[in-house]
Parts: C-alpha cells; structure tokens; sequence
C-alpha cells in the first residue's frame, strides 16, 4: 500500500508540471495586458516586461472616450443577449425532440448537426455574406443575433440533446399519462431538469459572442461591437501599446468575471453532458 501510495503521488507530481505550465501560458497574457495598461507609453517602451512602478489608470479613461466604448459595450450586451436568450430556447426545445420524441429520420437529423460542426466557417463567409445583403440584415443588430445563433446552435442542439437524453424517460411518460401535451412536458419538466446544462451553455455561448470579430465585423459594419472597437485604438503607422492593452482589458473584463464566478458550473455542466449522451 505504501509503495502504491508514493506511485500515486509521483504520478501526480507529474502531470501537475504540465498543468503548471499551460495555466501559467493562460494567466501571462492577462498579467502582460494589465501590467502594460497602467503604464504610459514611454515605461512600455523602456521595459516591456517589467512590473510597472508607477501605475496610472489614464489609459483606461483615454481608451474609454476614443474607442466609443460606452456605445460599442451596449451593442455587445444587446446582441449577446439575444443570441444567448435565442440559443437556448431554440437548443433547448431541439434537444428535446431529439432526445424525448421518436420521429423519422431523428437520428439522421442529429447525424447532419453533429457534421456541421466540422464546416470551417471560413468556408461559408462568402455565401452568408450574400444572404445578410439579400435579406436586408446587414448593419442591424437584429442581423447580428440571427447570425450568432445559426452559427452557434449546432453545438448548442448537440448539449442539450446530450443532457436530455439522460433524463428517465419515465418521468416524461408519466406526465403524458397525466395529460400533459409535449410542449408542457418540455416546459414543466425538462426544461427545469436542464437547469444545469442550460446555464452551462449560456456562459459558453456568452463567451462566444462576446469575443466574436470575424462574424460581427461583416454584419455590423457601422455600428460596431466593444471587440472590433477596439481596433480603432490601433494607430496607422505606430501604436499606443499601453492605451491598446487597457482598451483590451476593458473588453475582456466582463467576461474574465463572469467565468471565474461560474467557472465551476461550466465544468460540471460539459461532464453531465458527455457522460449522459
């Protein structure tokens, strides 16, 4: 038992050197933005990698005001928002079917989702591009939340149904034996049953719009979200590094919070899902 013992602990010892290191290559950009924003440009240039010894907050205020932060964080918030409020309802009734309902070609149906996971999306730009200008979506927010959750809802559909499909289906049967229709089974009893993986995906999908460039670049191309504003801090020949990493900061802010408060939630939610699919 000893023996097992010190294996089991130098076993440890050696995947937590590894772990050590990738969490380390996430943390250092996050050290590298903040320490840099509370430096002026000339301490950046004089020590890029240093700690900075005299901080300031002026480039916060600075990136605040030039980038139209207070304009461009609402469009954020309006089309995050409605793309995650569409994702999960829409996954949410999808997974549903999948998983509770017996119809034709259900599995096929799930087989064409799952494989549209695999479509690079630079793929599709040219063709989704035509279709925002043939629709009349382009520039819109509206256009924008259309086109988060055609993107994002196969993955969306492939958790819930996942999720779903461990639930006893006694407990569906015996509320049809009561009289329930589908659309109340699904609102009385799966859909606070999937409590879990619904808030699991929420906070994925929030972060998935919320760091989006590329699809929100094309769409709103007017009015512009908090991540493509904040290359307007770029400059065209040089650039303020410092006042660019406190725009960044500003940016990533919000959602650094959000994980780290539900981080937990994410984890256990994905497992549910995959152990119960």
């Amino acid at each position: 038992m000893a023996i097992s013992g010190k294996r089991e602990r130098r076993s440890m010892w050696f995947a937590s050197v590894p772990m050590g290191l990738l969490a380390l290559s996430c943390i250092y950009p996050l050290y590298f933005a903040l320490n840099n924003a509370l430096k002026d440009n000339r301490g950046y240039i004089l020590d890029r990698f240093g700690m900075v010894t005299d901080p300031s907050f002026e480039n916060f205020v600075t990136a605040w005001s030039r980038a139209r932060f207070s304009e461009y964080f609402l469009n954020s918030v309006i089309t995050t928002g409605g793309a995650v409020a569409t994702l999960l309802l829409v996954s949410s009734m999808a997974g549903f079917a999948l998983a509770v309902l017996r119809f034709p070609f259900r599995r096929t149906v799930f087989v064409l989702i799952l494989a549209s996971l695999m479509i690079p999306v630079q793929v599709i730009l040219v063709p989704f591009y035509q279709t925002i200008i043939a629709t009349g979506l382009l520039n819109t927010r509206i256009g924008l939340i259309i086109s988060y959750t055609a993107f994002f809802l196969p993955f969306s559909i492939y958790l819930m149904t996942a999720f779903y499909a461990g639930i006893p289906r006694d407990l569906t049967e015996a509320a049809r034996i009561d009289g329930a229709r589908f659309l109340q089974v699904w609102w009385y009893v799966m859909l606070p049953m999937g409590k879990p993986a619904l808030l699991t995906l929420g906070i994925l999908n929030t972060l998935y719009c919320w760091n989006d460039v590329l699809i929100s670049l094309l769409v709103l191309q007017n009015e512009r979200t908090l991540m493509v504003g904040i290359t307007a801090l770029r400059g065209e020949y040089t650039t303020n590094v410092p006042l660019l990493a406190a725009g960044i900061v500003l940016a990533a802010a919000p959602i650094v919070v959000i994980y780290l408060v539900f981080q937990r939630r994410i984890v256990a939610g994905i497992a549910a899902g995959a152990v119960k699919g």
